[in-house]
């Protein structure tokens, strides 16, 4: 299946991975980023993947994006919500800062990206929307009451939406990676990282292209009866109800 992927948080990581899988599947690839204009450009010449720059919790400017996006490559058919920030600290120590900013690039961003191309989807009768939660969202996690909160939302918002859009041929699913070595988890104190590995049944931390290819088969014809599902990577870390 051949179409128009958005990929937000596209060119780092977990988002890095998505965008060469599904680049690899056939799929014209746009990734998005915010922050690193020197990883984005370095990603975009090796593998031939454009890159455009907005940030995911500002409305307007997903608006201005996406029709820039869709402007350049054609309508978007996929759209993967992977861009994520944490601001870790316990919660009787948490500023309204630290809440607003993980709340608005994890969960806000949800709206602000859907929205402009689900209307879209709908009058094409088809498309495929897939969110990156996480085992946090699902399980609670000390220290993340901001993210966790966000992560949750992301699973409900992912269940509602998929209700809505079934019968418009738009699927809608959810991945929530466990622990995965990324840089986000390389920043973590060795000491803390072992104590995580510990509680990871299969004994090691995921790599992105385990992500990505969860997120190559939500993405693919072989998943069309599959919508509103949250489908969990986390080496047996938390097991969630069915």
């Amino acid at each position: 299946m051949a179409g128009i992927a958005l990929v937000t948080g596209g060119t780092r990581g977990i988002g890095a991975a998505i965008a060469k899988a599904l680049q690899a599947d056939g799929y014209q690839v746009a990734a998005v980023y915010h922050g690193n204009a020197t990883a984005a450009a370095a990603f975009s010449q090796e593998y031939g993947i454009r890159t455009f720059k907005w940030d995911v919790s500002d409305e307007a400017a997903c608006r201005a994006g996406v029709a820039d996006v869709e402007a350049t490559l054609g309508p978007v058919s996929l759209l993967v919500n992977n861009a994520g920030i944490t601001r870790d600290i316990m919660f009787h120590k948490m500023c309204w800062e630290d809440w607003r900013a993980v709340l608005s690039t994890n969960l806000d961003s949800m709206f602000a990206m859907t929205r402009p191309v689900i209307e879209g989807m709908r009058e094409r009768r088809f498309g495929r929307i897939i969110n990156i939660s996480s085992i946090n969202g699902q399980k609670g996690q000390m220290g993340q009451v901001n993210y966790s909160a966000a992560k949750a939302g992301v699973i409900g918002f992912t269940k509602a939406l998929a209700l809505e859009n079934a019968g418009r041929g738009i699927t809608v699913n959810a991945v929530c990676p466990g622990y995965v070595d990324t840089e986000m988890v390389a920043a973590v104190p060795e000491d803390v990282k072992a104590k995580i590995i510990s509680g990871i049944p299969i004994g090691r931390l995921g790599a992105p292209n385990e992500i990505a290819s969860a997120v190559a088969w939500l993405a693919s014809p072989q998943s069309s009866f599959c919508t509103g599902s949250v489908l969990t990577v986390n080496g047996g870390q938390y097991i969630a109800n069915g």
